[in-house]
């Protein structure tokens, strides 16, 4: 199970080596996305709180990447933060999610990035609920519901 720990410590290290890599032009990223995919995948943007009903969603399934179809997150792991973004307490495995150090608007947090092709997909936070304590707050449209279980 990953900690806090281990996410400051990826974010220094550039963190576990990816499954695999997928890389494409950004006309290929436009192409294949909506726009408001691309703007916050691939621009590093953030959706609105609460504009997606997957918030609200917790039938079992799991969540794969919108631009590379990598599984990311079980909905086990899916849980209700209040913040208006789906959270996750934990990945499906440690070398699918990428952590940058991310310094914008005045603060220091830490962000998830896809780690097979560098989608932006939201930060991870030290305040989710135990076992982990971690939070995987996630930008909806970063996300795909691939299979109900």
């Amino acid at each position: 199970m990953m900690t806090w720990k281990d996410i400051l410590a990826y974010a220094d290290s550039g963190g576990p080596t990816p499954p695999t890599r997928v890389e494409k032009t950004e006309a290929e990223w436009r192409a294949q996305l909506t726009p408001e995919a691309f703007r916050v995948t691939r621009q590093h943007g953030t959706e609105r709180a609460f504009s997606s009903e997957m918030c609200s969603l917790f039938t079992p399934g799991e969540y794969g990447c919108v631009c590379c179809n990598t599984l990311l997150f079980d909905a086990n792991e899916k849980f209700e933060s209040g913040t208006g973004w789906p959270s996750f307490t934990q990945p499906v495995a440690e070398n699918v999610v990428a952590y940058h150090k991310d310094t914008s608007f005045g603060m220091i947090r830490i962000e998830a990035l896809c780690s097979v092709c560098d989608a932006h997909l939201g930060h991870v936070f030290p305040d989710g609920p135990a076992p982990s304590g971690l939070r995987y707050c996630m930008n909806a449209v970063a996300l795909e519901k691939s299979k109900d279980a």
